[in-house]
Formats: structure tokens, sequence, C-alpha cells
């Protein structure tokens, strides 16, 4: 079973850690003759395809490498704009690989802090008093599994949606924060967490997880 990633939400809806544990790779790399026969366009800092869908590159993906090279953001290595790049026919043959955009940390504050409000909305849209909010949302690729405590900190993880003892591990997670954070003498409370023994333990309990498929008491 697989464990995709770790958040933890500050009760103010702050991003204050962030673990990838896996992060699928699905990348396509093919070389191109001129003209290109998919259409790319600038998208968030980010060259995108935007039609043109083959041979497993699909719109959205990004371009991720030139020639082996990888891109920063929408230029080049050296600094070029891809979209001009790409245009200038003595540049061909050309390798491109393409891939699922990766977020930014930027991206990845906006996201959590959007869960946050989601979480509280599905507790004032409840009929019944004292909802507990969102607990867990489900694609056809991944579980979003969240804990809240009482202080109001979120501890959400990405799983597979065939992993068990999710809840378990949510507690497990919770227990590593109160043990290696809280009680670290230079951590701020709602502030990010910047702690070793806390990652060094939180990524022993998801190795713990993955391996029995289940996360069980005493683990």
């Amino acid at each position: 079973m697989v464990i995709f990633s770790v958040y933890v939400v500050n009760k103010a809806g702050g991003l204050i850690y962030q673990y990838d544990n896996y992060v699928p790779r699905t990348e396509v790399e093919k070389t191109f003759s001129y003209p290109l026969d998919v259409v790319l366009k600038h998208h968030d800092e980010k060259v995108i395809v935007s039609f043109g869908q083959r041979d497993g590159i699909k719109v959205g993906h990004a371009v991720l490498s030139i020639n082996g090279v990888d891109v920063l953001g929408k230029n080049t290595a050296d600094g070029k704009d891809i979209l001009e790049y790409l245009k200038d026919q003595a540049n061909y043959p050309v390798s491109i690989r393409f891939g699922r955009a990766r977020l930014s940390s930027n991206e990845k504050l906006m996201l959590a802090s959007m869960f946050h409000s989601l979480f509280a909305i599905g507790s004032q849209l409840s009929p019944e008093v004292g909802s507990s909010g969102i607990e867990m949302l489900e694609t056809d690729v991944f579980k979003l599994h969240c804990f809240q405590t009482l202080t109001g900190i979120k501890f959400i993880v990405l799983a597979d949606p065939r992993q068990s003892g999710i809840d378990a591990l949510l507690k497990k997670i919770y227990e590593i924060y109160s043990d290696f954070a809280l009680k670290n003498p230079f951590y701020s409370l709602e502030m990010p967490i910047r702690c070793e023994l806390f990652d060094q333990n939180l990524k022993s309990s998801l190795e713990v997880a993955e391996k029995a498929g289940n996360f069980g008491a005493g683990s």
C-alpha cells in the first residue's frame, strides 16, 4: 500500500508542515521534429499542454525538461522562454519530457488554506450541532483523511484508497507532534515545524504503516 503525503495545518489555516512520502512518476519523454504537434501555453509560471494528447502526453502535463536538462518554470535552463525556443526550427529535433506539474510551495500553502475553509463549511452545513467537519474525501486514485485536535490543529494524510489503519496512523502522527514538536523548547506554537526528531519518527511511522498495510495499536 502507499501513503502519498502528510500535511499539518494550524488552527488559522496555515500550512506548518508538509512531507511528500511518495510521488508517482507519470512522465513521458519524446523526440519531436519541426513543427511541434502539441499545443503548449503558459500557466501559473509553467508551460503546459493545452491541446494534442498523444503517446501518453496529456492535456495539463507540464514541460519538465528539454534535451535532458530540467527547465526552470517557463524558461529553459539558460533563461530562454520555452515557447520562443520551441518556435525556432533550428532547435529541432528536440527531446521534451512531460509530466504532472509539481506543486510549488505557494500552491501547497494555498491548498491547505482552501481545505481549512472547506472543513469549516462542512461543519456549518451539518444538520446537527457539533459536526466534526470533513474527515475523509475520496477520489478514484487516493483518499484524503483528516484528524482535527481539540486545539484546532489538522493532520491530513493522502493515501491509496486500499490503505487501512489510517485513523490509527493519524493519532500516531498527533502523538509524534506532541512529543517532538510541542515539547521542543525551541518550537513556537502555530509556526512551521522544523524538528529533526519529528521528521525521523514521522517517516518511521509511515514506513511501518505501508509495510503492514495497517497501523494498529502499539506500532
